[in-house]
């Protein structure tokens, strides 16, 4: 530790509790002096006593005293504090224990500034501020939220921080088996794609949250996308709609692949790029197709009434494991028939694992690495297409079937013409 750093840290813990101070300050600007209980000065001072207190505590001598100093001040100022709080409460005929949290909070978080880390004290700071200043925006959405969609929300954290720690990582059965923990992230990413796909409806309409909601799910898997939109198109939603989401999704993914190339591999990114950008397009044209002429507003009574149902989460989970298992078997009875013929297998089911072996490949011819992923992707958008006929609307399945196929013949000749200037480039 140099000369300054204590300097630095009681700085910190000062700035959190100005922070802190400027939104407290801020909710009763309009008070006259004298009738609020603490504001910018007084959470400034309170983040200066935290880190006075840490430093009290860390010129004490080593020993089995450690936190008393630090545990006795935080109990008396935390007293001090409520009792003023209490009788402000009291005048205002208000029932508010937040302030009294926030000071807490912004002492605990001085302390942490000068004794612990300081990255972690002031994202603390900040997300403390944040939490506070989102007191209208939160209890609106706590009016507005149904049971149905509370239930939701609870079932989804249930999933990922309750059931998943708990399922081993070891696969089980031939082929590789199946992994207990992987199905299960598959389960929990169908169900936030769903519950995503919700939020943007009610934000954004039936029609433009379908397209926002295959944006951002096209992120993480537009192939779950594809699936769930197809689940949604049997059961009286908006087929149009539906359809241009997860061709918004389809884009999404090829313009995340060829970021994935662009970062992992960039020798390949001449060849890759222009298909990638050019299907991306392709997706995107279609999307604006597919929708043209809808009104948004004319699709409230077929908006989602649930963010989703587990037990088709569930089947859909299954269905995608079951596909992965089948690759994986098919793979190991063609054995090392090449990596282009097993990138188009992974692709199947997921492109990002063709896409990161691949480009981690040492040695790999340029050509043959290019090949490879592209086919990943051409094969991701064949099984993705199908996905759509066999499990959605015929109406939905067609229409996502023909964008598809125009995006695979624009990337597909996007990919020739590429390969030919970079032979005419780089002639042997």
């Amino acid at each position: 530790m140099n000369e300054f750093e204590p300097f630095y840290r009681l700085a910190l813990a000062i700035a959190i509790g100005l922070l802190v101070g400027v939104e407290r300050h801020w909710r009763e600007r309009e008070l006259a002096p004298g009738r609020r209980t603490a504001g910018i000065r007084t959470f400034a001072m309170i983040g200066m006593l935290g880190g006075v207190v840490g430093l009290i505590e860390k010129g004490l001598p080593p020993g089995g005293q450690a936190g008393i100093a630090t545990g006795i001040i935080f109990l008396a100022f935390s007293t001090v504090f409520a009792f003023y709080q209490w009788r402000e409460s009291e005048a205002e005929g208000e029932f508010s224990v937040t302030s009294v949290i926030a000071a807490m909070a912004t002492f605990l978080f001085g302390v942490l500034a000068v004794l612990g880390d300081l990255k972690l004290a002031a994202a603390g700071g900040v997300t403390l501020v944040a939490i506070l200043a989102s007191r209208e925006p939160l209890h609106r959405f706590i009016k507005k939220m149904s049971w149905v969609e509370l239930r939701s929300a609870i079932i989804l954290l249930t999933m990922t921080f309750v059931i998943l720690p708990l399922l081993p990582h070891t696969p089980y059965g031939p082929f590789g088996g199946i992994s207990l923990r992987s199905v299960w992230s598959l389960a929990i990413l169908l169900a936030a794609i769903s519950y995503v796909g919700y939020v943007a409806i009610r934000l954004f309409g039936a029609g433009r949250g379908e397209l926002a909601a295959g944006a951002a799910g096209g992120l993480v898997s537009s192939t779950a996308v594809t699936l769930d939109n197809a689940r949604r198109s049997t059961a009286g939603h908006d087929v149009a709609w539906l359809a241009g989401g997860a061709a918004v999704a389809g884009c999404a993914s090829y313009l995340r692949t060829g970021a994935l190339v662009l970062f992992l591999a960039p020798p390949l990114a001449w060849l890759l790029l222009p298909p990638f950008i050019a299907g991306a397009l392709a997706m995107a044209a279609g999307a604006a197709w597919l929708v043209r002429g809808q009104s948004a507003k004319a699709h409230k009574a077929t908006s989602m009434r649930n963010p989703f149902e587990l037990t088709s989460v569930l089947k859909l989970t299954l269905f995608l494991a079951a596909i992965g298992f089948a690759v994986r078997a098919a793979s190991a009875a063609f054995g090392s028939a090449g990596i282009v013929f097993a990138s188009a297998l992974s692709g199947i089911g997921d492109v990002d694992a063709a896409t990161v072996t691949v480009a981690g490949l040492p040695s790999l011819e340029t050509s043959v690495g290019a090949l490879a992923i592209a086919a990943a992707v051409a094969s991701n958008t064949v099984a993705k297409a199908i996905y759509a006929v066999a499990a959605g609307d015929r109406a939905f399945g067609w229409r996502f079937g023909a964008v598809s196929a125009v995006a695979l013949v624009v990337g597909g000749a996007a990919f020739w013409a590429a390969n030919v200037v970079m032979a005419g480039l780089n002639p042997s």
